[in-house]
């Protein structure tokens, strides 16, 4: 090995550790007790699920859920994405609103826009799931097992629901964290959103948190470009979903640490002004320090599907 080969492998072995601590945050990072909720009403739910009011700390009926969310345009539902239950909650919320709006559409944290003419085809019904998943580079991109999502795209495709392709190409925020934005080159430098919202303090300490929590990136006072990528992930996810709104509601797909407040839904609504609500589901019987959510769908202990080898 040369002098001049090993900067080099040490520069993309930094790069490759970078990607593996962003998709970490993808699964969206634990949240801190404040809390707990315990509660023996069902809520007119199967088996152990609950629904909790994170403002009252009290269960609610599935009923009472609905008929909240008819009051707004948009509605996150966070996930941990390996956790089959959480996909079990995203599904049952999508069916209920298309029951009740069949101009309903779905964005989903799992693609980018630069996938939206496959996504398109999929919603017509004219792909089959074998072609989807190599048009889209699934397991090159996502990485996670598509039957965790399965259900949920062929209901998509089934009920030919608009879906949506949020996410800027995954290999971006990376870049961003090691050099800032002024290291991309213009092939990427497009899909970064006008808008870039720096200045919220608590997004800052969470992401502070999780960077802490990471010690092998620090150094070189890279924290300001590793918040910077945080923000433009959460910002271009935001700006997908208001030039796709229109009049029509949303159920948006994301990992639980894009979908709380200070992430992607306040900044949806600073762009378009339209209300929302959020539902994390989760087995935990506690909520965090700060109002993440509106509801709490308690599920049974989480079972882990199929994870993938880069998971």
């Amino acid at each position: 090995m040369t002098g001049r080969t090993w900067p080099f492998i040490k520069k993309w072995l930094k790069f490759i550790f970078l990607c593996a601590v962003f998709m970490s945050m993808l699964w969206g990072c634990a949240m801190t007790p404040k809390k707990s909720f315990f509660t023996n009403d069902k809520s007119g739910l199967p088996g152990e699920e609950r629904i909790i009011s994170v403002q009252t700390g009290l269960p609610v009926s599935s009923d009472i859920l609905w008929a909240d969310l008819d009051t707004v345009q948009v509605i996150y539902v966070g996930e941990k994405h390996r956790y089959a239950a959480h996909h079990r909650v995203q599904l049952k919320v999508i069916k209920e609103l298309f029951k009740r709006y069949p101009e309903l559409s779905i964005g989903m944290e799992m693609f980018d826009r630069s996938y939206q003419h496959v996504l398109n085809l999929w919603s017509s019904g004219k792909l089959d799931q074998e072609i989807f998943l190599k048009k889209t580079h699934w397991y090159a991109n996502w990485k996670f097992d598509f039957e965790l999502y399965h259900d949920i795209l062929n209901f998509i495709k089934e009920k030919n629901i608009p879906l949506v392709g949020l996410n800027i190409p995954f290999h971006i925020p990376p870049k961003i964290a090691v050099g800032g934005i002024d290291s991309l080159m213009d092939d990427d430098r497009k899909y970064i959103p006008e808008k870039i919202n720096v200045s919220d303090t608590d997004h800052r300490a969470y992401v502070q948190e999780v960077f802490t929590h990471h010690p092998h990136i620090r150094g070189r006072d890279n924290f300001e470009n590793f918040y910077v990528a945080q923000c433009v992930w959460d910002d271009a996810m935001a700006e997908s979903v208001a030039l796709n709104l229109k009049e029509n509601k949303m159920v948006v797909l994301a990992g639980i640490g894009h979908v709380q407040k200070f992430g992607i839904p306040d900044r949806v609504l600073d762009r378009t002004g339209s209300d929302f609500r959020i539902i994390l589901p989760t087995s935990s019987t506690t909520e965090s320090e700060h109002p993440a959510a509106d509801y709490l769908w308690i599920t049974p202990p989480n079972k882990k599907r199929h994870s993938s080898p880069d998971d």
